[in-house]
């Protein structure tokens, strides 16, 4: 098991870490739409923290030698359902073709107030 730590993505704010490798996958923690260089602030539409949230996986899935195009399974979790059409937009916008197992969560607010946390497995070269 290898722990992966990258400074292109948020810090941990608790006892846990950013991404595990074990087994030929990337276990990343959920990521909230934190910016990693401005630590505290959310973007202020559900389409910015939803590509901010996407970007912060990306640098974990790269620093394990991975990336979005790995992705095998994807968990969101939204604050509000009827921001989902808005989400899955900009996901499928990012993650163009390559479409991996998902999940969405409809959760009670999340943690500081974001509208989304994303959580991801993907697969390691």
């Amino acid at each position: 098991m290898r722990v992966i730590e990258t400074k292109d993505a948020p810090k941990p704010a608790g006892h846990y870490s950013q991404g595990i490798i074990q087994n030929g996958f990337v276990f990343v923690a959920g990521q909230l739409p934190w910016d990693p260089v401005r630590p505290g602030v959310f973007p202020p539409s559900i389409e910015e923290q939803t590509e901010r949230a996407l970007r912060n996986v990306e640098a974990i899935l790269v620093a394990a030698g991975s990336g979005l195009d790995r992705l095998v399974s994807v968990t969101i979790y939204v604050s509000d359902l009827s921001l989902w059409g808005r989400v899955n937009a900009k996901y499928a916008e990012i993650l163009g073709p390559h479409k991996p197992a998902r999940a969405v969560v409809p959760t009670a607010p999340l943690h500081h107030g974001a509208l989304l946390e994303i959580s991801a497995i993907g697969a390691v070269t």
